[in-house]
């Protein structure tokens, strides 16, 4: 009996501890994830980084140039604006609409996923140059609204998912029925029952929605070009000029 104990014992041990591929995966996966990461701001602080494997000195000359450069703030303002606009505009067009279609129009269910699904095979440069073409005319025209329009279409699957699996997971119609059994309209169940109820699935896609129009260089040189730069335009321009400096956005935009 005692040696059956310690054998299951150590099978149990065994099977709690990570095995040796697991561990080396997860090193693997750090290491890649982290050293284009860390190479980025030793490159921002470095004096001089094409001669040896670890830079020869240390500055923070290039974050003092980044931060004097005249049109740094408003870059970064265009992009804040651009990016929070979008969310909002995203979460007024999703949350109604997969609410709908969960509760009340569950056949359309799969083609809403396939409309959703759509942005991601559209390559970004077909998209820019087809909305110019369609709305070439004032004040409409490479304009910053026809950019958060092309950021809403191309961002919304990134709010979907999220706000789709928040609602089958809180059993929308359970919930919708009880409201109306308690007299609350359609209105009064989404922004009082619903809205707080998936609120992290709101949360989680508007992060992603945030960050991916951010980061977004190819919609906005297409439509607005310099007429309304964004924080990838600047950093895209002193790529060319000056790597170091360009590695001081990377690590701000990243922080």
């Amino acid at each position: 009996m005692n040696n059956k104990r310690e054998l299951s014992k150590k099978n149990d041990e065994k099977t709690r501890r990570p095995a040796a591929w697991q561990i080396i995966t997860i090193v693997i996966f750090l290491f890649y994830m982290l050293v284009p990461i860390l190479s980025t701001y030793l490159f921002s602080i470095a004096t001089r980084w094409d001669r040896s494997i670890l830079p020869e000195g240390y500055t923070l000359e290039y974050y003092q140039r980044a931060f004097q450069i005249s049109y740094f703030g408003t870059t970064l303002r265009n992009s804040f604006i651009l990016s929070i606009s979008t969310v909002i505009v995203i979460i007024l067009l999703i949350v109604p609409t997969v609410y709908w279609v969960e509760t009340r129009l569950t056949s359309a269910k799969p083609l809403l996923d396939v409309l959703m699904i759509l942005p991601f095979g559209i390559p970004m440069v077909v998209l820019a140059l087809s909305l110019v073409q369609i709305y070439n005319f004032r004040p409409i025209a490479r304009s910053p609204f026809l950019l958060m329009g092309a950021m809403v279409i191309y961002a919304m699957p990134f709010m979907y998912r999220p706000v789709a699996n928040a609602l089958q997971a809180i059993n929308a119609n359970t919930l919708t029925e009880a409201g109306q059994i308690l007299g609350s309209n359609i209105l009064g169940i989404l922004t009082r029952i619903i809205i707080p109820n998936i609120l992290p699935g709101i949360l989680s896609g508007s992060l992603l929605v945030f960050s991916t129009v951010f980061a977004e260089y190819t919609l906005t040189s297409l439509i607005v070009g310099a007429k309304f730069k964004t924080f990838p335009l600047l950093l895209v321009e002193y790529t060319r000029i000056n790597g170091n400096v360009a590695a001081t956005f990377s690590v701000i935009s990243f922080t």
